[in-house]
């Protein structure tokens, strides 16, 4: 069977992205064959194709994120049929695919109520939140939080669901336009980090005392600031680094700052247990169907327009999630 992917030659800017026809293997006994609706487009998919992530060999396909209905399965198969639709965000990488095989045990049934277009754009980023809420942190009623890039796909996420927990949202943003965004997904007060002091902020909103935690998704530019809203015994938990990497760092500062922590927590880490995966993915479909996420639109790219995509999100061009659809 003949399907079209994306693949990068070697690392390199976006312009190592390449659509081509491949032939599609059929699925081993543990695997199922999909024809994929959408594939999520993610930071990490920059990561990998500056190399800065490095993959095993190249040219390499790309993407980890899609949704689609099962074609066929592999003889071990037990929990899929043919005609589920399912989402997944897992390796091997390759979901820059109109069709390709996947290892049955990573893929997640969907319900009826949502769409592979709206899983294959807020899987990775809804159970991220997820984890980050709830295991990394456990934001708890009357926290005062702190969320960088607020109106990005995994902060209009964190923002409506820590506020549903009982917590005051504060958040940053580089634009009034996307300060507009956050506010409209959750969040109590949005702070326009190019000009305004987001230090001087949170400690004014607080009273001077500091949050419990900060969610920096943003890196080496909020590090250091990061640092500075957090209360006595507060947590930094860094979950991306778009901005840069975070520089080696003195633990000693942690005791001196007030006896902080730092944890920089993994996706796969929370999501390799086939059953902790489902549950965070029942928890995830549960909140978008009760109303406690509204998801922003998501912005679509044709499969093909790879290389635009990757440009856009990498120049902070966009808000919320994006898509490529074959």
């Amino acid at each position: 069977m003949r399907g079209h992917r994306v693949v990068m030659k070697a690392p390199g800017g976006p312009e190592v992205l390449r659509y081509e026809t491949y032939e599609v293997p059929p699925p081993g006994p543990h695997e199922a064959l999909l024809r994929q609706s959408a594939a999520g487009l993610n930071y990490i998919d920059i990561q990998h194709r500056t190399g800065r992530y490095p993959l095993p060999s190249y040219p390499s396909p790309i993407g980890l994120e899609g949704a689609g209905v099962v074609e066929a399965v592999g003889s071990e198969v037990r929990e899929l049929r043919v005609g589920d639709r399912v989402a997944y965000s897992s390796a091997p990488i390759g979901a820059y695919a109109d069709l390709r095989v996947m290892p049955a045990d990573r893929l997640v049934p969907l319900p009826a109520t949502i769409s592979e277009q709206v899983a294959a754009a807020f899987v990775t980023k809804g159970l991220t939140a997820h984890y980050l809420l709830f295991t990394t942190y456990a934001v708890k009623p009357g926290d005062v939080i702190l969320i960088h890039a607020a109106a990005g796909g995994v902060g209009v996420l964190l923002g409506q669901w820590a506020r549903y927990l009982g917590a005051t949202v504060l958040g940053t943003v580089s634009t009034d336009e996307k300060a507009a965004v956050a506010r409209a997904h959750g969040y109590h007060h949005v702070i326009v980090y190019g000009r305004e002091d987001f230090v001087a902020e949170v400690r004014r909103l607080t009273g001077g005392k500091g949050v419990p935690v900060v969610y920096d998704g943003v890196g080496n530019d909020s590090f250091e600031g990061s640092l500075r809203c957090l209360a006595p015994r507060g947590l930094l938990v860094t979950f991306g680094t778009p901005s840069g990497a975070i520089p080696p760092f003195d633990l000693f500062r942690l005791n001196t700052m007030g006896s902080l922590y730092v944890t920089s927590p993994a996706f796969v880490t929370h999501t390799t247990d086939r059953a902790e995966l489902l549950s965070r993915a029942e928890a995830l479909f549960g909140a978008i169907q009760s109303g406690v996420l509204k998801l922003p639109p998501s912005r679509s790219y044709s499969l093909s327009d790879a290389a635009r995509a990757h440009t856009d999100l990498q120049a902070r061009r966009t808000t919320g999630s994006n898509i490529l659809v074959p």
